[in-house]
């Protein structure tokens, strides 16, 4: 008899919570995973907390039923707006990917000085800003919203990529915050944009990726969910068993996704939730 291998299930509106997958595929090769993309119906951004929480606590179940024994939001909006409701819905453990950045961000900041940027939905729900601010750090906030669409269409190395994030860096490290040694990534599309990002912003900065962080954080649970059995031997596979699950074009899914996830996605099976 061997320890079963948990399932972590990962949710996210779309495509950028697969830059969390990633970090999970390589922190924790033992779990199997299920992705959920609500695809059919991002943005989430444009719509009302209470819709997000609906549609967050349907795709939770969804993972629940599919034997997730834990709950990953990958999706910073989703995170901002409805993580108490997917927690009060959820029967397993969740975590959401804005406490391990903001945690992230204050292990490494030497001057308190934080610059955050994310999505208008992101941005404008301050739970970075609440996150940062209850460990006793200077926030500025800055929603960056060319940012998602230029990496989907593929421009994560082109000179307008990086004009455009230089005017937003520009005006983010400035006014007072010239001196903040920290960017925090607040949304899932952003890892992608690192290199870029590092050449952007002024030399002393580190920059926080949530992907990166709130891989980290799932670790500790994991570790806390399902301690080792003494004499019982885990069930070892090559590679971990993905399923990828969405609410639109598979297709699109798997051409969109392997940028995100940095390999070819073979299978994704679509998904129709009703309302």
């Amino acid at each position: 008899m061997t320890t079963r291998r948990p399932t972590i299930g990962v949710f996210d509106s779309g495509f950028g919570g697969l830059t969390v997958l990633k970090a999970l595929l390589e922190l924790i090769p033992d779990a199997d995973y299920a992705y959920f993309g609500d695809t059919a119906r991002l943005p989430y951004g444009s719509k009302s907390v209470e819709t997000v929480a609906r549609y967050a606590v349907e795709a939770a179940h969804f993972l629940e039923n599919n034997g997730s024994a834990l709950l990953v939001i990958a999706c910073n909006t989703a995170t901002a707006l409805a993580l108490d409701s997917i927690t009060a819905a959820a029967h397993v453990p969740v975590v959401g990917v804005i406490e391990p950045g903001a945690e992230a961000a204050d292990s490494v900041s030497k001057n308190k000085k934080v610059v955050v940027i994310g999505t208008e939905a992101t941005v404008s729900s301050h739970a970075y800003r609440k996150a940062l601010e209850a460990r006793d750090l200077h926030v500025r906030e800055k929603a960056c919203p060319l940012l998602v669409p230029l990496v989907e269409e593929g421009w994560v190395e082109h000179p307008v990529t990086e004009q455009v994030a230089r005017i937003y860096l520009g005006e983010a490290f400035g006014e007072g915050f010239q001196d903040a040694d920290v960017l925090v990534l607040g949304c899932t599309h952003y890892p992608l944009l690192k290199a870029l990002l590092h050449r952007v912003v002024p030399p002393h900065v580190s920059i926080v990726d949530s992907a990166e962080s709130t891989g980290r954080a799932v670790v500790a649970h994991l570790e806390n969910l399902l301690p080792p059995t003494p004499g019982m031997p885990e069930e070892r596979r090559a590679r971990p068993r993905v399923r990828f699950f969405a609410t639109d074009s598979e297709d699109k899914f798997r051409r969109l996704g392997a940028r995100f996830l940095g390999h070819a996605i073979d299978a994704v099976q679509h998904v129709d939730l009703k309302e």
